[in-house]
């Protein structure tokens, strides 16, 4: 089996070759941007089974196989052991690898804090990489010039040198995050649109709005909400807070969704909740609804 990196900014995940729609190609071709701004209410609604999740600039990859324009791979860096204990499975197109001989052994030193930057060949140069986004994992190797950061020769993002605008990165977090600091990286992500295995400010699902908030604040979690629930900490009802999650699920299925508690419950019981929702096709913060409170099986806290 080989290993790789993702060399796009955005790479996205599918379910099967054959599920990739001619209005797909940009997605397929790295202009992530471009496709959900381009795309219907109902042919984002249509991605449910074709999407599985997506993948940022120098993420590390399994390579299981490769058949034409594209590669089956094993995304380490999201658990889902219910789909595989190796990480998450899906189809990328193949052009988005570049191949390594092991996996990196460092850890990335800073981490992209703004919703997207760029990288560019010299300070106020030209773009190398457009739209790199909230959450990916770079390599600084030395002081900023001119108010840009230079990356390693051969960083963790697999990018060949470059620079990256300051002031547009942090250092890597390397303790916990508060409940304020996950809720404040969350609410970057209102207005975002839902998309169906969206891991990005272009477009986003639920569990991924929790994955990509964690990830920005150096916390690893699952990417699907169920696996979410099970690797987090449960708390009574009562005792949640702000930056906390919300799991919902139906009798007799698995959970479905999940949303950061946005506040304290309300004197009335009224709960807040900020959840990349289907029904309002977005990102949004709003009391929770019945059907939501009808749902609600459990508050927990990450990390």
């Amino acid at each position: 089996m080989r290993t790789a990196t993702i060399r796009v900014p955005v790479a996205t995940l599918w379910s099967s070759p054959d599920r990739v729609r001619p209005l797909d190609k940009p997605a397929f071709h790295g202009d992530v941007r471009g496709w959900v701004g381009a795309m219907t209410l109902d042919e984002r609604e249509d991605l449910g089974g074709r999407t599985e999740s997506q993948l940022l600039l120098g993420e590390p990859v399994l390579v299981d196989s490769v058949d034409g324009d594209f590669a089956r791979v094993i995304a380490i860096r999201q658990s889902a052991p219910r789909k595989d204990p190796r990480g998450y499975p899906g189809w990328v197109n193949a052009e988005h690898l570049d191949y390594a001989d092991r996996l990196p052994e460092n850890e990335p030193t800073h981490v992209v804090a703004v919703a997207h930057t760029s990288i560019v060949d010299r300070p106020h140069g030209l773009i190398v990489h457009a739209d790199v986004v909230l959450g990916t994992e770079i390599t600084v190797a030395g002081p900023p010039v001119d108010g840009y950061l230079p990356l390693a020769p051969v960083d963790h993002a697999g990018v060949s040198g470059g620079y990256v605008p300051a002031a547009s990165v942090v250092v890597r977090p390397t303790r916990p995050p508060s409940g304020a600091e996950l809720l404040a990286t969350a609410t970057q992500m209102l207005g975002t649109p839902y998309v169906w295995g969206g891991l990005s400010p272009f477009g986003i699902d639920c569990s991924g709005l929790v994955h990509l908030t964690s990830r920005r604040l150096g916390v690893a979690v699952p990417r699907n909400a169920d696996d979410q629930a099970d690797a987090s900490t449960p708390l009574e009802f009562g005792d949640e807070r702000a930056g906390d999650v919300y799991f919902f699920q139906r009798p007799r299925r698995r959970v479905h969704h999940v949303g950061f508690v946005a506040a304290a419950p309300d004197p009335d019981g009224t709960r807040h909740m900020l959840h990349a929702c289907g029904t309002s096709r977005g990102v949004v913060r709003e009391p929770m609804t019945p059907d939501r409170v009808d749902t609600l099986v459990g508050v927990h806290r990450l990390g």
